[in-house]
């Protein structure tokens, strides 16, 4: 079994970490480069540094954000916020991230992930899938785009099939019902999306406990487990989290 990974997540505003409830009151959460550098020495397997405001403002990644915090890791990192092109990818990529996570722009031009998985290699593209429940879907999961704010009527479930079709290498799907809500990742969202592929599914959203993480992996399939409040405050060490894991018995990277 591939080993399970541990992958905090920097929602980025202004120059600075935030962290929200639902995708909105957002409060302070500290420096990028102190907890990028911070959560290497921790053991991260991997971060991931979004960008929220960008697609709501129009703009594109703010690229001095990602060399700032890529200087100070050697660790994987996935950027996302405002990636709409392949000229967007290869800048982000230039600029030291591993991986680009796109969201609004895929759902807008599925050709692109298509398009960047062939040029970049699928390894490089991430699709993060924000739904929120909506049991008039099939799936009961609605694709919501534009950092939450605009559901599109489209099944959630159906589009993480397609993304693996269009050749993305990985999926980070996050359920707005649990985002920064403590409460336990949404499992149900997170094993219809691992049930329906392949490829490595990331479990974002809602972590609040050990065994939420354990959940996450053996309720849900997630490969890759995500997480921001609890790290960012110190609630969790990424070292508890792994050590927990293991008495699982679960391979951890």
């Amino acid at each position: 079994m591939e080993p399970i990974r541990i992958m905090p997540c920097l929602d980025m505003k202004d120059g600075r970490v935030v962290k929200g409830v639902h995708f909105v009151d957002l409060r302070e959460a500290g420096d990028p480069v102190e907890h990028a550098r911070f959560y290497q020495a921790e053991g991260a397997n991997e971060l991931a540094m979004l960008d929220i405001a960008a697609t709501l403002e129009n703009r594109k990644t703010r690229l001095e954000w990602v060399k700032n915090v890529a200087a100070v890791i050697s660790i994987p990192l996935t950027v996302g916020g405002g990636i709409s092109s392949l000229e967007d990818i290869e800048l982000v990529l230039n600029a030291g991230a591993s991986k680009v996570s796109i969201n609004t722009a895929a759902v807008k031009n599925p050709e692109l992930v298509r398009e960047a998985a062939r040029t970049f290699g699928p390894a490089s593209i991430t699709v993060a899938i924000d739904a929120r429940r909506n049991p008039a879907q099939p799936s009961g999961f609605e694709l919501v785009v534009s950092g939450g704010k605009q559901p599109i009527g489209k099944d959630a479930i159906a589009w993480a099939a397609r993304c693996q079709d269009l050749g993305a290498g990985c999926l980070l799907p996050t359920s707005m019902d649990g985002d920064g809500t403590r409460q336990g990742f949404d499992i149900e969202f997170t094993r219809a999306v691992s049930q329906a592929v392949q490829i490595p599914v990331v479990a974002s959203g809602g972590a609040g406990t050990l065994e939420d993480f354990h959940r996450a992996v053996s309720e849900g399939g997630a490969k890759i487990v995500l997480a921001a409040s609890v790290f960012h405050f110190r609630i969790l060490s990424i070292r508890e989290v792994k050590d927990y894991l293991r008495s699982k018995g679960y391979a951890v990277r």
